[in-house]
């Protein structure tokens, strides 16, 4: 198997530059994975540290299963094809392909029989007793490929391969490429600045921008449901579309005001349910994004009906079809208003200087905010925000009326609920209807009504039309009253200062029925005042991302959840603040040198307590850098 596995890798350089910040991900075997980005955002330093020609400065890289963070690259069976073809000149095709495994010392009837195989997928077998000089550049790339599949690797890495091709043979060789891993049926990483590339090649991209991932999914994904401004912009040709807008709802409608034109276009609102509703209110700027195909003439019909205005500066044609450019139209005139392109058929009436009116697909648009540039129209949304009363002790919510826990000790009086999804249980006393469900890349995503409101959840096996009952998680919940926040969520992660040190001891053990003193040096994070031991595993990532020197001197920060620490007869001293009552979960919230600490109970405690973290799985941070280790 060649699954390949990153875990908060980072890449910084001595000078401090992150080339590579907090990259995550699980390749499965035999995927092709295709890293795709402008240049300089990390693409290549992330292949090459897998490759393992560039050190990993944070984090866990596996192949098949086996920490190759110290290996060296011959020894982690993978095999890479480069930008530059890298062939021996004063050798034939055979030999070059041939050269690595001499150099493994096989014997010469496997590696006959594996160049010939070779040869043969990539169709080069008339070539082997050529010189690289009398082959064409795709033959040559064909003749690297051939080198690399020869060693039977589990990984196979491409940076670039196809960049020094003309546009015919580049299309020629993506497809060789893609019959190839077919063929050999092993895992493909591929680097590419090309969005055609990737699009056409990889079962799943991983999008990058500046050293962080802003995006991994399939193809299809990428284009209907880009996760912000960004991919959206990337990924699809021509570029999509994009206006300032504002967003207005009125009744069962979302009025969307562009800016610069008086064009009013109307969506109902039930196509956008997910979006996040402050972004309703009229006021706040967004962006509106629309590809070029979902912008066409308007027919006669439709003329003064949700339609736009564009002053047309030019158009492609293209023989199948006709790429439209202009701006958005006003009285006022168009320069200085958003640029727009459109796609629509062939023979399409319109020329520069016209003023054309224009439809626009609503079922496609998709919403940014205007500083974040993020989505707030996502596939699964973060949050359902829900009205409901207090009285008594009790809660009225989607039509049913539930015990308020002691936690939540709401004065009587009207609020708003902020309940993340995840919040949103099957074992509850809220009778609601399941009305859709959908598939999000292993997700399910279950649209319900409760009490005549739409409601968010995540997983159950349940179809549609199901009845079902549903609860909420109030520890996760956020209550606020007139813009103002009641009562937080409690946090996902608890954060402790520390340092890492090293401790000497004197061990007493038995030798030969003779008890024998000795001097052992441990390892171990120290807050508090107080020293814990960590197992030999976390200490090797710790020296490995800072040395030993480094990490000795410098301070970190644990992370831990709120089952992360238990209350135990030694350890970090707390101060307990209060206990909150869930019902089913108790949990104590505490001060530690200042810092607020939550921690999972099963007994109401007062005073002073000792608190044991799980350093098996606690988080650690290097604050100096700003990076995750752990």
């Amino acid at each position: 198997m060649a699954e390949v596995s990153l875990k908060h890798i980072y890449k910084v350089y001595p000078n401090g530059t992150k080339a590579v910040s907090d990259f995550n991900m699980e390749i499965a075997d035999k995927e092709f994975i295709v890293f795709v980005g402008p240049s300089g955002c990390g693409k290549s330093t992330t292949l090459r540290m897998i490759a393992g020609l560039e050190d990993v400065s944070a984090g866990e890289l596996k192949i098949g299963g086996l920490v190759v963070n110290d290996m060296e690259p011959k020894d982690r069976d993978i095999a890479m094809v480069f930008q530059n073809y890298a062939l021996y000149p004063h050798m034939t095709v055979y030999e070059n392909i041939a050269f690595g495994l001499r150099l493994k010392k096989l014997p010469k009837d496997e590696i006959h029989k594996r160049v010939t195989e070779a040869a043969e997928i990539l169709g080069i077998t008339e070539y082997l007793n050529k010189k690289p000089k009398e082959m064409s550049g795709g033959q040559r790339q064909r003749v690297a490929l051939g080198r690399a599949i020869v060693r039977e690797p589990k990984v196979m890495l491409l940076d670039e391969p196809l960049s020094n091709l003309d546009a015919k043979l580049r299309t020629q060789m993506r497809a060789e490429i893609s019959k190839l891993h077919t063929k050999l049926q092993t895992t493909f990483v591929y680097v590419t600045h090309d969005q055609v590339e990737a699009m056409t090649m990889g079962t799943r991209i991983v999008v990058m921008k500046d050293g962080f991932v802003q995006q991994i999914d399939t193809p299809k994904n990428l284009y209907n449901y880009p996760e912000n401004k960004f991919v959206a912009s990337f990924i699809g040709t021509p570029q999509m579309n994009f206006f300032d807008a504002k967003l207005l709802k009125t009744g069962n409608e979302v009025k969307i005001l562009f800016d610069g034109t008086d064009a009013e276009i109307s969506v109902p609102y039930p196509s956008l349910y997910k979006i996040i509703p402050d972004y309703l209110d009229g006021k706040t700027p967004v962006v509106i994004g629309l590809r070029a195909e979902d912008i066409s003439l308007a027919p006669a019909a439709k003329k003064g009906k949700n339609v736009i205005k564009v002053a047309v500066s030019h158009k492609e044609e293209l023989g199948n079809e006709t790429l439209v450019y202009g701006n958005l139209y006003t009285t006022d005139g168009a320069a200085e208003t958003a640029p727009v392109i459109l796609k629509d058929t062939a023979d399409i009436a319109v020329n520069a200087g016209d003023i054309a009116e224009v439809t626009l697909n609503l079922g496609k648009i998709r919403i940014f905010d205007k500083q974040t540039e993020r989505s707030v129209l996502p596939r699964i949304p973060e949050y359902n925000y829900l009205d409901c009363t207090v009285k008594g002790g009790n809660i009225k919510l989607l039509g049913a009326e539930l015990a308020l826990p002691e936690a939540l000790s709401c004065a009587d009086g009207k609020y708003t609920l902020l309940v993340p999804v995840n919040a949103v249980n099957f074992d509850g006393g809220i009778k609601a209807e399941v009305v859709s469900r959908e598939d999000v890349n292993g997700v399910t995503l279950l649209a319900l009504t409760a009490g005549g409101k739409r409601v968010w959840a995540v997983g159950g096996d349940f179809a549609e039309g199901a009845e079902v009952n549903i609860g909420v998680d109030f520890k996760k919940i956020t209550v606020m009253s007139d813009g103002e926040t009641v009562f937080s969520p409690m946090p996902g992660l608890n954060e402790i200062d520390c340092n890492f040190v090293k401790r000497k001891f004197v061990e007493t053990a038995e030798v030969n029925g003779k008890s024998k003193r000795k001097k052992v040096i441990r390892f171990g994070f120290e807050t508090d005042g107080k020293f814990f031991e960590v197992p030999d595993d976390v200490s090797r990532k710790i020296f490995n991302a800072l040395g030993v020197k480094k990490a000795l001197s410098s301070p970190f920060k644990l992370q831990l959840g709120l089952y992360g620490l238990t209350v135990a007869e030694s350890g970090i001293v707390a101060t307990v603040e209060k206990v909150l009552n869930f019902g089913a979960e108790k949990f104590l919230k505490c001060t530690v040198g200042g810092r607020e600490i939550f921690v999972g109970t099963d007994a109401d405690r007062e005073g002073e307590v000792c608190l044991a973290p799980d350093f098996l799985n606690a988080g650690v941070v290097d604050p100096k850098r700003d990076i995750k280790i752990i």
